[in-house]
């Protein structure tokens, strides 16, 4: 245990919005490569601009592919060179068109992640964006905390887990810095504030529901040059 309680600072720092090794592909990836460009270069105009005056870059909607017109929830991170996570939200409700969640989830990243000051337009240069698009969760049924490890998918699927202290989650990509099942949940407990065993000591009283995402981001930091 003491061990596990050692980890946790490190693992806080890297944990949920780490800029991803690889894609993390969704059972079914319905987007093309030109609709992850398109949503690069908005959130980084999105962030270019509202950092600059408060405002929002006009959105011809009849420009964009029907996959970014849908409802679709998203994460946004923001990695900064040198120091790496910058800032990371996300939403997982699909009331508005995934174009629009990535532009609220990216300026959410970067003034309302509490663990972070607020990013500054000059910081923009250092910052790389990375966006993990979710499809709809799954609850996972299991019979045992045996049967849930059993179940669970590294680097495949991004888990929820809520328990009687509240609920957090971790992107699929979070298994690339904690690959052993037990030490991703024992983590996942403790981002929000219950104990790290408790989805062994109470299984029953715990839910958990799976997801998967695409993930894709900038290449570069500071993003394509010609973005303003």
């Amino acid at each position: 245990m003491e061990k596990k309680q050692t980890i946790s600072a490190l693992v806080y720092l890297l944990m949920i919005c780490l800029g991803p090794l690889c894609c993390v592909s969704a059972q079914e990836e319905k987007l093309s490569e030109s609709d992850k460009e398109a949503l690069l270069v908005l959130a980084r105009k999105t962030l270019t601009q509202y950092l600059k005056d408060g405002n929002l870059p006009r959105i011809d909607e009849h420009r964009l592919s029907k996959n970014l017109r849908e409802n679709g929830a998203c994460f946004v991170t923001l990695l900064k060179k040198g120091s790496g996570l910058r800032g990371c939200i996300g939403i997982f409700q699909r009331t508005d068109p995934l174009y629009r969640n990535v532009m609220g989830r990216a300026i959410a990243a970067a003034l309302q992640d509490s663990r972070f000051p607020a990013v500054t337009y000059d910081e923009l240069k250092d910052i790389k964006l990375d966006i993990s698009v979710l499809t709809e969760p799954e609850n996972l049924k299991f019979t045992s905390p045996d049967d849930l490890l059993k179940k669970l998918r590294p680097l495949k699927d991004g888990v929820i887990l809520k328990t009687r202290f509240g609920s957090s989650t971790f992107l699929p990509q979070v298994w690339e810095q904690l690959p052993d099942k037990e030490e991703f949940l024992f983590h996942l407990c403790q981002k929000h504030g219950a104990p790290g065993m408790i989805w062994k000591e109470e299984p029953d009283k715990i839910q958990v529901q799976i997801y998967q995402a695409i993930v894709f981001g900038e290449k570069e930091f500071g993003g394509p040059k010609d973005i303003k």
